[in-house]
């Protein structure tokens, strides 16, 4: 397996483990009062387009050649960390 294959790999397990998180973050919304129910479920909308950007990188860099896969996997960084800090933030102001 090359090295971009793992990379790809370990992308899309990190996307399960991120769909795992928003479900539980779901739930946690539907359990909510009304209003905030609703900045809940604002807030998770938000989350699943940045996870569907992170989806639409890493197809990206599936198919990319050896030239772009470079500059295509630093975008796919990025997004991914923007990602993970929204997440962070989405479930510590799920908990309070």
């Amino acid at each position: 397996m090359s090295n971009r294959d793992a990379y790809e790999q370990k992308l899309r397990a990190k996307l399960d483990e991120l769909q795992a998180e928003v479900e539980k973050l779901k739930a946690r919304a539907r359990s909510a009062e009304a209003d905030a129910r609703i900045d809940r479920e604002e807030e998770i909308d938000r989350l699943e387009a940045r996870r569907e950007e992170m989806r639409r990188k890493l197809e990206e860099l599936r198919h990319s050649g050896d030239e772009a896969w470079d500059d295509i996997r630093a975008g796919a960084e990025r997004a991914w960390e923007s990602l993970s800090d929204a997440i962070e933030k989405a479930r510590s102001r799920f908990n309070k």
